[in-house]
């Protein structure tokens, strides 16, 4: 057994069902990159993952007021506009 077969058989598996089209585009825009089929899609998986977490983090370091009403309840109060006059 080769040792990428070793490392990857420790490493859980993710199965999908795909048509027959979607697996042919796969296929075509693989080759275009000459990567694999597994290469592409563990790429595109992993820059789609970067993508999505990135808009998370940004959406939290968004917290306002304005952008939650829930916030904007416990932020617009008289004890804490002390805070705001410091």
């Amino acid at each position: 057994m080769t040792r990428e077969m070793e490392s990857s058989s420790k490493r859980p598996r993710i199965c999908i069902d795909v048509q027959p089209g979607l697996r042919h585009r796969l296929r075509m825009a693989a080759a275009r990159r000459d990567l694999t089929v597994r290469q592409y899609v563990l790429e595109a998986i992993e820059n789609r993952l970067r993508q999505d977490l990135r808009e998370a983090r940004d959406a939290v370091l968004e917290l306002t007021a304005v952008a939650d009403p829930v916030l904007a309840e416990l932020w617009d109060n008289e004890k804490d506009a002390e805070y705001d006059r410091l």
